[in-house]
């Protein structure tokens, strides 16, 4: 009889994850930097989910377990069906449901090789193998994930816009991508960076979760809405697809905090409106400041989020670029542990704050004001 362990043992494949590090807000000495490494809004939240915040309510009290005055919201604002509408403790939560529902030991999850750091621990939580497709550019490619694809893929998952590329694939790429997938395949689209994207195009991934059994559409309050702290999230597709994610959410998972201010948030789309000219106006200054430095080696991958991808191939390197900014005050995200060890990935930020990331970055490269 052989001997037991002496203590309990993880499954193997929980043992072999490695925790999801989030982006730093110190500098390596501990001092306290202006964070433009988590992609949050510079804007802060809504006056009126702000608000709301400042409500009392009875913390003794249970949250709607069901979130049915949020749910109601989402659908008036997006023109959905609140029956089809699942809301939970930010995208993350939903992301894991739907991963968890439809693969395990010996399935395959596909995603790009560049994508948010997530994806892989949703398929290694439940002893699946996370399968990257080659990158174009940096950017997803739709004809590589379609090649990645095999009889053993159970999901795709693609963020669109990108973490941390930020580019974009437009909807008739996405629908060519959805197109080729068998019917038993779950194509998910996280668009947690979704407001930031011109609202011709917002609501295109939505139409297509409405079309079809096998399509999951994601969304946050974390980015535009300015409510990273309170985690909210929610996702809508088919009505099968929401029961097994109902199946396997939490218990009252969203906060009665988080359902007001994300009520509140919803009532106040001329604060998404200023988030999202802002950020447009912001990023573009920024990338024009880069491509101005192109001589130095640097460049920056084209972008639809809060956020630019700076990429550094000349004298100037990323780790140097990474301490000139945290001397000038910002922390920023060096990303070596997703294959960018020469790109920096820099939340766009209040106007000031890009002002003096932009003179940071020209005084590095030896560039006078």
């Amino acid at each position: 009889m052989s001997e037991r362990p002496s203590q309990p043992q993880p499954k193997p494949w929980i043992a072999a994850i490695h925790a999801y590090v989030p982006g730093r807000s110190k500098s390596a000495s501990g001092r306290p930097l202006t964070k433009l490494s988590a992609n949050e809004n510079p804007l802060g939240a809504s006056p009126a989910a702000l608000a709301a915040l400042a409500q009392a309510h009875n913390p003794a009290d249970y949250p709607d377990p069901e979130s049915h005055g949020l749910r109601e919201a989402i659908a008036a604002v997006h023109s959905l069906d609140p029956a089809r509408i699942v809301c939970g403790t930010g995208s993350g939560e939903l992301l894991h449901c739907a991963v968890q529902a439809l693969a395990g030991v010996g399935d395959e999850v596909v995603a790009s090789r560049y994508s948010f750091s997530l994806y892989p621990l949703l398929a290694q939580k439940v002893g699946a193998t996370a399968v990257f497709a080659p990158d174009a550019d940096f950017a997803a490619s739709v004809d590589n994930l379609l090649a990645a694809v095999t009889p053993a893929t159970r999901v795709v998952l693609l963020d669109n816009p990108n973490n941390p590329v930020g580019s974009y694939l437009p909807p008739d790429e996405v629908a060519r991508l959805h197109a080729s997938l068998a019917p038993d395949v779950l194509l998910i689209i996280d668009e947690a960076y979704g407001e930031y994207v011109d609202p011709a195009h917002q609501h295109a991934a939505f139409d297509l979760a409405a079309a079809h059994e096998n399509v999951l559409v994601s969304r946050t309050f974390s980015k535009a809405y300015g409510l990273a702290a309170e985690r909210v999230g929610w996702v809508t597709g088919a009505p099968h697809l929401i029961d097994l994610i109902n199946r396997l959410r939490g218990a009252f998972n969203v906060s009665v905090s988080g359902q007001k201010a994300a009520l509140a948030a919803l009532g106040d789309q001329a604060f998404v409106t200023a988030s999202r000219e802002h950020n447009f106006a912001e990023r573009k200054r920024l990338e024009d400041a880069i491509a101005a430095l192109g001589n130095h080696g640097l460049s920056a991958s084209p972008s639809e989020a809060n956020f630019l991808l700076v990429h550094f191939a000349g004298e100037v390197t990323a780790i140097q670029a990474v301490e000139a900014l945290s001397e000038a005050g910002y922390a920023v995200r060096h990303l070596p542990s997703q294959g960018l060890p020469n790109a920096l990935r820099i939340t766009i930020g209040k106007t000031d704050d890009m002002t003096r990331v932009i003179a940071a970055l020209r005084a590095l490269c030896g560039e006078t004001a």
